[in-house]
Parts: structure tokens; C-alpha cells; sequence
């Protein structure tokens, strides 16, 4: 019994303390986090639906940047002789009203819309991020006196905007990017704006305001890295609205004139023939359709990504 009492507790082993023996539990909890923060963009990235969206979209991207590789006719010859064929293995998209081959027309039509949407959606991330950052930046007047502004615009219907700045401009493909550019600008001002608001109020930024950063270093290095996610959600998603509004303009006559092909062109081009041949307009507007709901897809999945 005595020996029972006098036996000394248990020694851990050398060079080992109670903090370091309780690191080892600790370690696979580090690591669950770590896999919780990468499930959600390696569960995205499993989803058929994003996948089937991620390809439609390079498709569409690289017939913009190489058409001919993916064309299997000239888009400009005319077969009177095979004129309104329907869709077979050797039209896939059947043959418009002068026997042009549609399929390779959708291919060759998709360098100006994608270009035409491209650079409206530059003018309006470069304008709406210069307006967004001086509002919320400097605040007060400025601040105000921008915002109204971006309100006048935004009380506009985009497509409506857009058209009156394109009748000024002229028709084309670069007015009509212009003019879709300029309409797009006051959702980008708005969004940077809000980001700019809530990351300028963080305790980091005040930190490192008290530790001597100027405010160009503070908005170059932390204000601007930590606004820039919801804006590029925003891109994406105003990509796919933004091909719809240069469809929509080539669809009025505003786009590049014939023969030339846009999306919106080839939807118009097929008006008289929805009864006896509507594959002509069906089958370029699906195309157009399954470009924007996978964009709009895409978008979603990027701000589950950044919640």
C-alpha cells in the first residue's frame, strides 16, 4: 500500500511538454480547415454543370479567336442551289436564304460579337472601377456628387442608353461596343463603390494607416486586392448580358453591315422564314442562348466561391 502511495506520477518523455504533446490533436484540425477552405472551388470544379458551362464557353472563345479552325464552310459563298436546307451532317445548322452555309457563319460571327462585348465590358471595368474607387475613396462631396451622376444613368434602361449613344456614334461594331460599354458602367461604379466602403473600414487598413502606409500604398496593396472579387463576378456576369445587348443592336441593323456576320445579324436575317425554315433564326439564338446561361452559371458559381 505504501509503495502504491509513493509511486511518482507518470513523466512525459524528454523534451516534451504538455503544449507539445497537445500539438499533434491539433494538427489534423489545421488541416481539416484548410481542406473546408479548398472544398468549395474543388466541389465547383467537380460540378457537370459548371464543366458543361466552362466548355461551352471556351468553344465560343476560341472560334472568337480562330474561327477557321472550327468552320467547315466559307461563310460567304452562296449555293442558291442548296438555299434554306435544313440540318444534316453536311449543314449542321442547315443553310440560310442564299445557301451560306449557318453553322460557319454562327463560327465566323462569333469573332465581332465576343470582340464587340470584350471591349464594352473593358470600357466599363476601367470607367466604373476609376468612378467606384473616387467614390468611395474620397467620400463627401465627390462621393456624392459621382453617385447622383451614376444614379441619372442607372434610372436609364441599359438597352435604351445604348441605343441613343449608338445613333449618335453611327452603326458598327465599335459604336455598338461603345454604346453597350457606357450603358454597363453605373453597375460597376455602384459594386467597386460598396467594396471600397466595407474593405476601408477593416482594422488592417486602419493598422496600416497607423503604421505610416499613405493612402495611395494602402489603396494599390490592401483596398484594391480585397474589393476586386465581387467585380469580377460581376464581369462574368455582365459579359453574358452584355452579348446580349450587341445581339440586340445587330439584331435592330446597328452592327457591322453585310455580308458580314453577328450573332444578332443571322437571328434577323431568318424574320421571313420562321414558318417554312426556322432553323435559320432557332439554331443561332440556342447558340446565343447556351453562351449566356453558361456565364450566368459560371457567375454564380464565383460568388459561391467568394462567400
Amino acid at each position: 500500500m505504501t509503495d502504491l502511495l509513493e509511486t511518482p506520477p507518470l513523466a512525459l518523455p524528454l523534451g516534451r511538454t504538455d503544449a507539445a504533446a497537445a500539438a499533434p490533436s491539433t494538427a489534423p484540425v489545421a488541416e481539416t480547415a484548410r481542406g473546408r477552405r479548398r472544398n468549395p472551388v474543388l466541389g465547383i470544379l467537380r460540378r457537370p454543370g459548371v464543366i458543361l458551362a466552362i466548355g461551352i464557353v471556351a468553344f465560343a472563345l476560341l472560334t472568337a479567336i480562330a474561327p477557321q479552325l472550327f468552320a467547315t464552310y466559307d461563310p460567304t459563298a452562296t449555293a442558291p442551289a442548296e438555299r434554306l436546307l435544313p440540318p444534316s451532317l453536311s449543314h449542321w445548322f442547315g443553310t440560310d436564304e442564299i445557301g451560306r452555309d449557318l453553322y460557319s457563319r454562327v463560327v465566323h460571327g462569333s469573332t465581332l460579337t465576343i470582340a464587340a462585348t470584350a471591349l464594352a465590358i473593358a470600357i466599363a471595368l476601367i470607367a466604373g472601377l476609376t468612378l467606384g474607387i473616387l467614390s468611395g475613396f474620397a467620400g463627401g462631396a465627390v462621393d456624392s456628387v459621382t453617385m447622383r451622376v451614376v444614379d441619372v444613368f442607372l434610372a436609364i434602361p441599359g438597352l435604351l442608353l445604348a441605343l441613343a449613344i449608338v445613333t449618335a456614334l453611327g452603326f458598327g461594331t465599335l459604336p455598338v461596343a461603345i454604346a453597350v460599354g457606357v450603358g454597363i458602367i453605373p453597375g460597376f461604379a455602384r459594386t467597386t463603390r460598396a467594396e471600397v466602403l466595407r474593405v476601408k473600414t477593416l482594422p488592417y487598413i486602419e493598422a496600416a494607416r497607423a503604421g505610416g502606409g499613405s493612402w495611395t500604398r494602402i489603396l494599390f496593396t490592401h483596398i484594391l486586392p480585397n474589393s476586386w472579387g465581387p467585380v469580377a463576378v460581376l464581369a462574368v456576369l455582365d459579359f453574358g448580358a452584355a452579348i446580349l445587348a450587341v445581339a440586340a443592336l445587330s439584331f435592330l441593323g446597328f452592327g457591322a453591315a453585310p455580308p458580314a456576320a453577328e450573332w444578332g445579324t443571322l437571328i434577323s436575317n431568318g424574320r421571313n422564314y420562321l414558318i417554312t425554315a426556322p432553323w435559320v433564326s432557332l439554331l443561332p439564338g440556342l447558340f446565343v442562348a447556351l453562351v449566356v446561361l453558361s456565364l450566368n452559371h459560371l457567375a454564380k458559381s464565383l460568388e459561391e466561391v467568394q462567400r
